[in-house]
């Protein structure tokens, strides 16, 4: 496990210890972008049947100057497909705000609990508005990642950033939100960053209003550098889980 990810723990119905996991974008060379679902770092990427089923609803929007397209993307064996890709200056955002509550426990009470993943994929460092409910965007110089909370920057926060290979640094915000990290390399990068929310309230569902008590946020932005040392490789492929 890469020291990129976080513990979500009973949510994704693995034994203990817990694997964490988050959702990123991939857009290979000339190829539409692909909601993935893993740990980048550690090259596992989970597959259908498996845990992407556990996904109800994954959406996402491309943001270019023409304006935005919104759309629900579509399930495969190891991702969901989307129907667009990123060019210079753009950006695709995605989350499932529909991700099945999970069972827990606070001071012995039973608790249902909220996690709700999202993405973003950039293609430069010039500044952006924040547009999911934690989201990192990039702060106007390589390397350079403002996080926002609900609209707002976020101070004093984790964030990490990791490599295909693995390599991975931790650094935390600034009072304004913003973090900055060197990119040695050429390749994809995934920064990562998480909080928990224990404001208990209600969300729409499959069938009628469900109640939880805490929201279990994880967002990631992933950008490709085309400067820098040639890129380590990745490990080998990790098996998905069942």
């Amino acid at each position: 496990m890469t020291r990129l990810s976080i513990a979500i723990v009973a949510l994704l119905g693995l034994a203990a210890p817990a694997n964490a996991h988050q959702i990123w974008i991939e857009q290979p060379d000339g190829q539409n972008a692909v909601i993935r679902f893993g740990e980048f770092g550690d090259n596992l990427r989970e597959a259908s049947p498996g845990l992407l089923d556990k996904f109800v609803k994954p959406a996402a929007t491309l943001v270019s100057a023409k304006g935005e397209q919104t759309v629900d993307a579509a399930k495969t064996a190891t991702g969901f497909t989307l129907p667009f890709k990123a060019g210079e200056g753009d950006a695709i955002v995605a989350d499932d705000p529909l991700y099945p509550l999970y069972p827990g426990k606070d001071n012995g009470k039973e608790t249902a609990n909220w996690y709700h993943p999202s993405a973003r994929l950039i293609t430069g460092f010039k500044e952006q508005q924040p547009k999911l409910p934690l989201d990192l965007v990039p702060a106007g110089e390589p390397g350079r990642f403002k996080l926002f909370f609900k609209g707002q920057p976020k101070a004093k926060t984790k964030v990490s950033l990791v490599t295909q290979s693995g390599w991975a640094k931790e650094g935390y915000t600034d009072e304004q939100g913003v973090v900055g990290f060197d990119l040695p390399w050429k390749g994809t990068y995934v920064a990562e960053a998480s909080l928990t929310d224990r404001s208990p309230g209600e969300r729409p569902g499959a069938k009628g209003p469900e109640r939880y008590d805490a929201v279990s946020y994880a967002t990631t932005v992933t950008y490709v550098h085309g400067d820098g040392l040639p890129p380590l490789p990745a490990g080998p492929a990790a098996a998905p889980h069942q």
